[in-house]
């Protein structure tokens, strides 16, 4: 009779486990349909991109792609063991918007990268990013594809381009980062937790700010959260702070506008990539045990 209680037990646990998601006020962000996304497609990029739209014949310029068409089948939702994932073939640069606006919340998400490549990036790493407080139009970056926002970036590992939870300013968004300078001679910025607290973003020292690489070995999931509150973010790549984030704003011309909130995105950026158990819950405060990288 004891071992049948025990075995009774554990199986409560596991379904209790199962169950864990709902019961933590988790949120599922991901469905066959892509219900909570808005597709937004700006252009095929070529390796001669500049920052500006291109042009036809005749010198005008080409409008993007634009909302809601999905063209190529840019964004595709696959059952693969017994879950939705988001596939990105990465054909055109664009992404997905998420319909709601978030503030005071911790995401996770799990991803991987494929294989294709597109121009510009046939040489390059493959390479994607979580935007997130984004707000106003899509198309005013420098790719012309994205909303105004903070990246978290997702790239794949083993080169010299960056990693996974580099933050770069999107459209002029800033903050305050802590951060080292190993090489004065190379200007890249460093996420130093010992390290001074310095403006990246528009007219800070720098509009990226880089981290170490926490991915998965290639092919496997990497699991990715993203914790905001009143203002300060945590990138956490794998359960490990990639980089902490406060005074989250932007540059307007009456000065420095808080930007706290906003829409989420998924990044296509001439690159494969999968995202699956994407999900979402609010929070009341900064979870304690991150508090000591705010101060």
């Amino acid at each position: 009779m004891k071992q049948i209680f025990s075995l009774l037990t554990l199986c409560a646990v596991l379904l209790s486990a199962g169950c864990s998601s709902k019961d933590e006020g988790w949120q599922s962000l991901l469905d066959k349909d892509l219900s909570h996304w808005r597709v937004y497609q700006s252009y095929q990029h070529t390796n001669d991109f500049r920052g500006r739209a291109p042009v036809n014949e005749a010198g005008e310029k080409i409008a993007p792609i634009g909302y809601d068409k999905n063209l190529y089948g840019l964004f595709t939702v696959e059952e693969q063991g017994g879950e939705p994932v988001l596939h990105v073939s990465g054909e055109t640069y664009g992404c997905v918007i998420s319909n709601q606006s978030y503030r005071n919340y911790h995401l996770r998400l799990q991803v991987k990268f494929g294989q294709k490549r597109w121009e510009p990036r046939l040489e390059k790493a493959l390479d994607s990013g979580l935007l997130y407080h984004s707000v106003g139009d899509a198309g005013v970056d420098y790719w012309l594809s994205w909303m105004r926002s903070f990246e978290f970036q997702v790239m794949q590992s083993g080169t010299t381009e960056g990693n996974s939870g580099d933050f770069w300013s999107i459209a002029g968004s800033k903050a305050d980062i802590k951060i080292s300078q190993p090489d004065p001679d190379v200007r890249t910025y460093y996420y130093d937790p010992e390290g001074e607290w310095l403006t990246v973003g528009s007219r800070g020292v720098t509009n990226f700010c880089g981290t170490v690489d926490y991915n998965s070995p290639e092919g496997e999931w990497t699991t990715l959260e993203l914790i905001c509150y009143e203002g300060k973010s945590l990138h956490i790549v794998n359960g490990n702070v990639a980089m902490a984030l406060q005074n989250l704003r932007y540059t307007s011309e009456q000065g420095d506008v808080p930007l706290i909130e906003g829409r989420l995105q998924l990044q296509s950026e001439a690159g494969e990539v999968f995202f699956k158990g994407i999900e979402i819950r609010p929070i009341d405060a900064m979870p304690e045990e991150y508090l000591p990288y705010f101060e």
